[in-house]
């Protein structure tokens, strides 16, 4: 199944801060640049008006601009950024070095205090992409058609998913962590869920 996925705007005043799950506003010219960016792939490529987007106002506003042109838009809180923990919202200039040199070298496993590791977010990115799989096989089977699933995701929450969906594995060092999508950008993700055997 095909999930198309855009990501958010760029934030006011992100430069130089760890902006994770950090809830900061957007200019609203851009955020309807991407709602008008989305509703022409829609009509050009006639496809159902409905987007899944994150609780975060980055995603979460694109969403409702939509929905005042006929679009249903669903939020899952599996699609938000990964969390920082008592980094989120910092600038990186404050962070000790020690912590992010930790990071860096147990780039799968360490998180910040209150925060989330890269292995968690790869694992609730893992479950969102194959409940969504399971809910579309369950449409399909009842009206036959296969529509793609519309997302509008954040940079972290998108290199995870194109990376599960590739077969890769988590990043063990930063140097294997891709380059974000740019702002607005759309990523095509091809997903095929394992198939299950059920004995009856």
């Amino acid at each position: 199944m095909v999930f198309y996925v855009w990501r958010h705007p760029k934030p006011i005043g992100a430069d130089g801060f760890c902006i994770g799950q950090t809830d900061i506003d957007v200019d609203k010219r851009k955020l309807k640049r991407l709602a008008n960016k989305i509703q022409r792939f829609v009509r050009l490529n006639q496809l159902p008006k409905v987007v899944w987007v994150s609780p975060l106002q980055r995603s979460l506003k694109v969403g409702q601009i939509l929905a005042q042109r006929g679009f249903q838009y669903h939020v899952a809180p599996d699609l938000a950024e990964i969390h920082f923990g008592v980094w989120d919202g910092q600038p990186w200039s404050q962070i000790a070095k020690q912590e992010i040199d930790n990071w860096c070298d147990d780039f799968t496993d360490f998180a910040s205090e209150d925060g989330e590791s890269l292995q968690q977010l790869f694992n609730r990115t893992e479950a969102w992409l194959n409940k969504m799989a399971m809910q579309k096989t369950m449409q399909n089977v009842q009206n036959s058609k296969d529509s793609p699933i519309l997302v509008i995701g954040h940079a972290g929450w998108i290199n995870a998913a194109s990376m599960f969906v590739a077969g890769q594995e988590v990043p063990k060092i930063a140097t294997e962590w891709p380059r974000p999508v740019n702002y607005l950008e759309r990523r095509q993700l091809n997903f095929q869920p394992k198939k299950t055997d059920h004995l009856s």
